[in-house]
């Protein structure tokens, strides 16, 4: 079975975006140019597969089509949507790789793009919360940041007062943003700043703070899958050693939701199909929703042990310059989540690291990358294995 190779990227700006007033500009700022990118026609293009969230960010509820829009010359090929929550990104690659195993075609586009910031502020929570459990979540207060605000004081009731650690997170995140042209937010704010509650950094939910907490942003990325026989012919190619999805349990209440056991179990299987260990990684780019999730992710990943992932973040292992480079893009801390387009952000941002391609996000060691892309508190959990082609 023939795998599927990233041959071409294209990733717009992060933000609030005004003059995207809508989510068919942000696909069409990504679409072509991805296929431009990968140096192939677009006529060649088998099949597209469309990750946007929705949920009422848009009043667009059917949007695999709108790339005809801008590649007209895939009219009347296969498009389909996808959605898991904040892996929606990821559920798309997936259906695109898998297309490609399965010899339906050659090339395929995948998009993902998310237009939040035209609704309120309030509806924006109301959105996000539905990722969650409705019948026992879906009154938690402060929307999905009251979530993840209740598995940091679980986290901290169990293995003590993290909050040196989750501004240690922030910063590095941020410090890396500063590097990452189309990061929405490009400003060092520094551990102290992160550290301290203040009038520009209130607590949100629990103990986490404005700074703690992942930006609501606008935004696309795309990339382009082709078989290896035809990756081989390009100009670059980067090659999934493992795809892995794993899905837990939706309600909170109904797991130890301080573990991650999900996004364990994925990179577990993800590390036994591509034949590696975490040692082996040159960097990961995860899914740092809120700091609490890239704390708890160090240890699903294995870092270190269950309740020491501070060690991680404050002896410095996963700084740029650190033992495991994790979210040298700046993460979604710094960087944005515009659901539907994180997902095939971090491959897309992998895939420039491994290529070389990463400009002043460049680290001197870039063989192979992890990337973890989770939807919900820990439910869909999806770890791709990167190389070079």
């Amino acid at each position: 079975m023939t795998d599927a190779c990233i041959i071409g990227w294209a990733h717009s700006a992060f933000g609030k975006l005004e003059d995207a007033p809508d989510l068919e500009t942000l696909i069409g700022r990504v679409a072509r140019a991805a296929i431009e990118d990968a140096g192939v026609a677009p006529e060649e293009v088998d099949a597209g597969f469309v990750g946007v969230y929705g949920e009422g960010f848009t009043p667009q509820g059917f949007p695999s089509s709108l790339v005809l829009q801008h590649v007209p010359e895939m009219r009347f090929k296969p498009i389909t949507r996808f959605e898991n929550a904040c892996a929606t990104g990821s559920a798309a690659i997936h259906g695109a790789r898998d297309f490609i195993r399965a010899g339906r075609g050659r090339i395929a586009l995948v998009v993902g793009a998310e237009k939040m910031t035209a609704v309120s502020g309030q509806r924006v929570g109301e959105i996000l919360l539905t990722a969650s459990h409705q019948a026992s979540e879906g009154g938690i207060t402060g929307g999905f940041a009251g979530v993840f605000g209740r598995i940091a004081e679980a986290y901290f009731q169990r293995h003590g007062d993290q909050s040196d650690a989750l501004a240690a997170i922030a910063a590095k995140n941020h410090r890396n943003g500063v590097d990452n042209p189309w990061a929405q937010m490009r400003k060092d704010l520094g551990y102290a700043f992160c550290r301290e509650e203040s009038a520009k950094n209130p607590y949100v939910a629990g103990p986490l703070k404005r700074t703690d907490c992942s930006l609501v942003s606008d935004g696309a990325a795309a990339l382009v899958l082709a078989d290896e026989e035809t990756a081989q012919a390009m100009a670059k190619s980067v090659r999934f050693r493992a795809a892995v999805q794993v899905n837990d349990l939706l309600p909170i209440a109904g797991r130890d939701i301080i573990r991650f056991e999900g996004a364990a179990a994925a990179w577990q299987r993800a590390h036994a199909e591509a034949g590696t260990a975490l040692a082996d990684l040159s960097f990961v780019e995860t899914h740092d929703c809120f700091t609490i999730a890239e704390l708890i992710e160090y240890e699903a990943m294995g870092l270190t042990a269950e309740g020491q992932g501070a060690r991680a973040a404050l002896e410095g292992w996963t700084a740029a310059d650190g033992r495991l480079p994790v979210n040298r893009s700046g993460g979604l801390k710094a960087k944005g989540h515009p659901i539907g387009a994180t997902g095939v952000s971090m491959h897309v941002l992998a895939a420039m690291q491994l290529t070389g391609n990463a400009g002043a996000m460049q680290l001197p060691r870039a063989d192979l990358a992890g990337v973890f892309n989770m939807g919900g508190a820990a439910v869909a959990n999806y770890v791709s294995i990167l190389e070079r082609g």
